[in-house]
């Protein structure tokens, strides 16, 4: 299931069941903006870190030696409901596309114990070889860690 924000559909919070896999993130002081709660480019941050975190602990991604990387041309993010240092928020990850060279993540934040998101979202990596930046095909060992995220498409 993928989340639209066109005027026809209004994007609406994800269930936590919906995501195979949930990553514990603690929120921290310098997290929350001025009105209370935690600023909007924070929650990108924590897109990333849910995704390569879980690709690092799969042995999928080298961050300082691999020859392959992930490159972010793609990011969206619908807001539902507010988060706040202290609180412990969980990521939960989805693949919603595989492509040749390209991954699209979709990701959940949900306050913890909460079933419905506080905000979802997705990114799309290009995976590009680390000294030309130019796309290669996605490496084996990505492709066997990307199946457990793998979801039923929904029709729309």
């Amino acid at each position: 299931m993928t989340i639209s924000s066109s005027p026809a559909t209004r994007a609406q919070p994800q269930q936590r069941g919906a995501y195979p896999v949930l990553r514990q993130i603690s929120t921290r002081w310098s997290d929350n903006d001025v009105y209370g709660h935690v600023n909007n480019v924070v929650y990108y941050s924590w897109f990333d870190t849910a995704v390569n975190a879980y690709l690092i602990e799969q042995g999928a991604l080298d961050i300082h030696g691999g020859q392959t990387i992930g490159l972010v041309i793609e990011t969206q993010c619908n807001y539902f409901a507010p988060l706040a240092f202290p609180q412990t928020v969980e990521a939960g990850i989805r693949v919603a596309h595989i492509g040749s060279s390209s991954v699209r993540y979709e990701v959940g934040l949900f306050a913890a114990g909460e079933t419905r998101s506080a905000a979802a979202g997705h990114f799309v990596h290009v995976y590009v070889d680390r000294e030309t930046r130019r796309p290669v095909p996605l490496p084996p060992a990505l492709r066997e860690a990307l199946q457990p995220l793998q979801v039923a498409q929904q029709p729309a």
